[in-house]
């Protein structure tokens, strides 16, 4: 009987929604960057599925249905980008440039971190793209020969910590720029950091869709002439 409820897949949403009630939670009574609804969600899932009876074939049963919001999520991300399309043409050129001059910061970063520690190529290849979604870093890794395992857990990394720091600096840092703060939360952190841009505001959110798009282009084409 208790097999049979675990290996429902309403079992594993509902487990990922609990636990991101409680992330919720934790982050408003404890605010911080380690508190991060998406790091302590994270950390409790894990835990559930490490010390409880449900294993983690039984919580993708149903966990891996929240990926079919995707589509949904990025047709709004569409609808966010039309609604500011004034203030888009009006800095085309300053997010144009912060795409590519953040594009090949990020690939220039950690290759020369991978020279530095001595790191074989094929671990290079794998967490260079680590700054673009997960489905377009796959793509390079493999066409580099890299371990695609390490390019997805680098993908995610990226995310969190972008999701979980860059809102605490862009206030520190005092940018009021709302355009700025998109184009650097979509360069850094993708899909995961856009989802932070979105929690910012308006403008934030669809240009970060946006620079998540050209960072992605930019990234595959930079990557693809090197490898």
């Amino acid at each position: 009987m208790m097999e049979s409820l675990l290996s429902l897949p309403i079992t594993g949403i509902l487990v990922t929604i609990i636990c991101y009630t409680i992330a919720l939670v934790i982050g408003k009574k404890i605010p911080s960057p380690l508190t991060s609804p998406m790091i302590t969600a994270n950390a409790l899932i894990i835990l559930v599925v490490v010390f409880t009876p449900l294993t983690l074939q039984q919580y993708l049963a149903g966990g891996s249905m929240i990926s079919m919001f995707i589509g949904p999520v990025t047709v709004i991300l569409a609808l966010r980008i039309y609604n500011q399309r004034a203030r888009l043409k009006e800095n085309i050129v300053p997010i144009l440039g912060g795409c590519i001059a953040g594009s090949c910061a990020s690939l220039f970063s950690v290759w020369l971190f991978c020279r530095l520690l001595n790191i074989e190529q094929a671990m290079t290849v794998s967490v260079m793209p680590k700054s673009v979604t997960t489905a377009i870093a796959i793509e390079l890794s493999r066409k580099g020969g890299g371990f695609i395992g390490l390019t997805v857990s680098s993908v995610i990394i990226t995310g969190i910590t972008c999701f979980s720091f860059m809102p605490f600096f862009i206030k520190v840092l005092k940018l009021k720029d709302p355009v700025a703060a998109g184009v650097a939360l979509g360069c850094s952190g993708h899909a995961i950091g856009t989802a932070a841009a979105i929690e910012l505001g308006e403008v934030q959110g669809a240009m970060s869709g946006l620079s998540m798009s050209i960072m992605a282009i930019v990234t595959s084409v930079i990557y693809l002439f090197l490898f």
